[in-house]
């Protein structure tokens, strides 16, 4: 695929695309029945403002409170994604995607009804991972992003799957060569081991130079003290903690935070 959707979508190079991370939702273990999801709505529509004011690019709407995650979630995880999303939508003024982690089909599903943009999901490979043997089948995922009539959503294939290694070694300039070949993944997110931990700036690079006409985004572990270094390789970052108060996953979007970064990005573009 070549690179010139990335300006049709998001308006600007180098985007920038904010994780919106939701609370637990109803079925996951950490769900906070006496808050109800009304509580979900609204911590995500905090969040939303934060991000949006703050001056992002885009956002990227995610079960990230999920843990532990599943391949194959249950429809209650999208069904409550969708309300989440459904209500917030008059006040989304950026591109947005979705994040069903870790089930590519209902990330699809979520994007036809939600009107998303893009998708970031694991969509080819088998991996050894802390959630068993993880295997996926691409060409029947794509075969259903068709059927479901959402074959202009943007797919964006995390081929360096956090808390998993590819069960057979493969070098990551074979595996970014022949994906791209194969699947036509519309951009590669290279990811480093968990959430917030910094992606190898090294592999970053190689797999830009294996394959210069794709989109090759920083999934993780993007902040202000490396970000230079990032966006002088990756097309774009996925940023989630580094927005959050003390840097720490798991706390509330800081607007301030956001506005230096994107301060800092704006003259990179420069």
């Amino acid at each position: 695929m070549t690179m010139n959707w990335l300006r049709d979508v998001f308006h600007t190079s180098k985007p920038i695309i904010a994780m919106c991370h939701l609370k637990a939702l109803p079925g996951d273990p950490g769900y906070d029945s006496q808050k109800g999801m009304d509580w979900v709505v609204q911590s995500a529509r905090t969040s939303l403002h934060a991000l949006q004011d703050g001056g992002v690019d885009a956002l990227l709407f995610s079960n990230e409170s999920s843990l532990p995650y599943l391949t194959k979630v249950d429809p209650i995880t999208a069904a409550c994604m969708a309300r989440v999303i459904g209500e917030l939508c008059s006040e989304i003024k950026v591109p947005f995607g979705v994040n069903v982690l870790w089930d590519p089909t209902a990330s699809i599903d979520l994007a036809v009804a939600t009107g998303a943009l893009f998708v970031r999901e694991i969509f080819s490979g088998v991996y050894a991972s802390d959630y068993g043997l993880w295997n996926t089948n691409c060409g029947e995922i794509i075969r259903h992003q068709h059927a479901v009539h959402g074959q202009n959503i943007k797919l964006l294939f995390n081929i360096v799957p956090e808390s998993a290694v590819y069960l057979a070694e493969r070098h990551i300039v074979d595996i970014a060569k022949s994906t791209v070949f194969v699947s036509q993944p519309d951009g590669l997110c290279v990811s480093g081991l968990t959430a917030g931990t910094e992606a190898p700036f090294e592999i970053l690079k190689q797999v830009k130079e294996a394959v210069p006409d794709t989109p090759v985004f920083a999934n993780t572990g993007v902040r202000l003290s490396n970000v230079e270094q990032m966006l002088s390789v990756a097309d774009g970052a996925i940023i989630g903690t580094t927005f959050k108060r003390d840097g720490y996953i798991w706390n509330e979007v800081e607007e301030n935070r956001v506005r230096e970064f994107m301060r800092k990005v704006e003259e990179i573009r420069r």
